[in-house]
């Protein structure tokens, strides 16, 4: 498909130049007499390649349909501008290029010329845009790899515990229903997800026999058990790139009335998704079987969490996890 141009210039001389030039070396061109004129065009017919745009017109210079243009919804927002201008001052060209456009082109000019920088620029617009499209398609694929490594060191950190079987990733679920309910964007969602999944990596430091020890633990091994916290945040502090993971790791543990650990932080000291992944973990340890207890019944879970709000969760998350339970009438979030 031939690239396309569209020419604004109120000179018809100009449009006529202009237009055959590209014409000639196989660019599709629309010609228009004025900035409102382009406005109301792309706002119809979508974005061009590029667009040639001149700056001294009647009604509305080239300078006022260009910031119209970036701030109108749409493609076109985003396409290359060039000026064709007969002023070379300074002053215009640095006007110019602080409102966005690619570059100038002074009048009168050499049909050939304009035809041959019209499509350099062109031609650079599409690397740029290929090459943006290639890094996010890298991006994505890289994202996919850590999610399946992540997944894969909470799977191996779950089997640690013969009844843990799934319960970060149900963790990770939750966290995330919570957040997307509270409002948070799909970005934020990824994290708080990837907090999940990783809340208890400490354990992998912890030995077998206290984490599957059957029977109720001394203080001396619940002291133990609790520095997974610390443990899992040692970690995660190695990854450079996420440096959130760090959150979900340390504080999941740490309670609303600022009994918890390992910091007894209070209320909204305690880190936003720490207080989500809080009550996810929390809600998912009631729903799985222990060694000492079997899952607990719906009613029972939620009478804990009730009894919890303002204590040892976050009120707010309390109540979005409360809806979640009323709205599961089979009882489907849980171990199975």
């Amino acid at each position: 498909m031939a690239d396309w141009v569209i020419v604004v210039d109120d000179n018809l001389t100009n449009l006529k130049m202009a237009g055959h030039a590209l014409s000639k070396k196989g660019m599709r061109v629309t010609a228009l007499r004025s900035g409102q004129a382009l406005l109301d065009y792309v706002r119809e017919n979508g974005s061009p390649d590029l667009i040639l745009l001149d700056i001294i017109m009647p009604h509305m210079d080239g300078f006022q349909t260009l910031k119209r243009l970036r701030a109108q919804e749409g493609g076109a927002s985003q396409t290359p501008i060039v000026f064709l201008t007969a002023d070379e001052s300074e002053d215009a060209e640095m006007r110019g290029l602080s409102l966005g456009a690619m570059d100038f082109i002074h009048k009168p000019f050499l049909p050939d010329v304009l035809a041959l920088r019209v499509r350099h620029i062109i031609d650079l617009n599409h690397l740029q845009e290929d090459l943006s499209a290639e890094v996010e398609k890298k991006t994505r694929e890289n994202e996919a790899l850590f999610l399946d490594v992540v997944s894969a060191l909470a799977a191996s950190i779950d089997a640690k515990d013969t009844y843990t079987n799934g319960h970060s990733s149900r963790v990770a679920n939750y966290a995330r229903e919570i957040a997307h309910r509270f409002g948070y964007a799909p970005q934020r969602e990824k994290e708080i997800y990837m907090m999940g999944l990783l809340h208890d990596v400490g354990k992998i430091g912890i030995p077998d026999a206290i984490i599957n020890k059957p029977a109720r633990l001394s203080d001396d091994e619940f002291a133990i058990i609790k520095t997974h916290t610390v443990m899992g945040a040692r970690i995660l502090s190695n990854i450079k790139k996420m440096p959130n993971l760090v959150t979900g790791a340390r504080w999941h543990h740490e309670r609303y009335d600022g009994k918890g650990y390992p910091d007894s932080l209070v209320g909204k000291e305690i880190p936003e998704e720490a207080r989500i992944i809080a009550v996810a973990d929390a809600y998912d340890a009631m729903t799985s079987r222990r060694s000492y207890r079997n899952a607990l019944p719906q009613e029972v879970v939620r009478k804990e969490l009730e009894n919890g709000r303002g204590t040892q969760f976050d009120p707010v998350f309390a109540d979005i996890m409360l809806a979640m339970m009323d709205e599961d009438v089979e009882f489907a979030m849980r171990e199975m």
